[in-house]
Order: structure tokens, then C-alpha cells, then sequence
């Protein structure tokens, strides 16, 4: 994996965000589940389609993870409604 992938990879793995490694495709990148989170937050929701700035998600995906994967030049991209693939920019 790339580093910057790596790196965000161990960011998002450190906050509690769950992280599957392997893209889709079998490429060298990870995935986000939307179906595994926690009682205390929702790290990603097909349905919440919203524009970020009131609600803390954009496009579905929090901005908690959003901010990490900005900041390595990566984003989030919904392959399904169960899951993201982190792509570069």
C-alpha cells in the first residue's frame, strides 16, 4: 500500500473507524464498512446524503474520516450502500 494510504489507513484503524484492507478489485488500497460502527457514532450512512457543514457528514461519510482522508490526498467514494472505497484524488 501506498504511504499516504498506509498512513490514513492507521489514522482511520486509530480512531475506531472499520477498515477492511483490499480494495474491491482486488487493488492495493483499503475499504470502509458502513455496516459495522459503534453506540456512539456512525462513521458512514448511504442514506444521509447531506452537504457537511450542519450535520457533520458529507455525501453520507462523516467528516471525522473525510478530514484524514483530505489530508492524504484521498477520498471516499460508496461502492455500495455497505461500503466505501478510498481512492486518490
Amino acid at each position: 500500500m501506498k504511504r499516504n494510504l498506509r498512513t490514513a489507513y492507521n489514522q482511520l484503524n486509530k480512531i475506531g473507524c472499520p477498515t477492511i484492507e483490499g480494495g474491491y478489485y482486488g487493488e492495493d488500497s483499503f475499504r470502509i464498512s458502513a455496516e459495522s460502527g459503534d453506540e456512539h457514532h456512525t462513521w458512514a450512512d448511504y442514506y444521509m446524503m447531506t452537504d457537511g457543514d450542519c450535520t457533520g457528514y458529507l455525501m453520507g461519510v462523516s467528516n471525522r474520516i473525510n478530514d484524514i482522508l483530505d489530508a492524504n490526498g484521498l477520498f471516499a467514494e460508496w461502492i455500495n450502500p455497505g461500503c466505501l472505497a478510498v481512492c486518490e484524488v
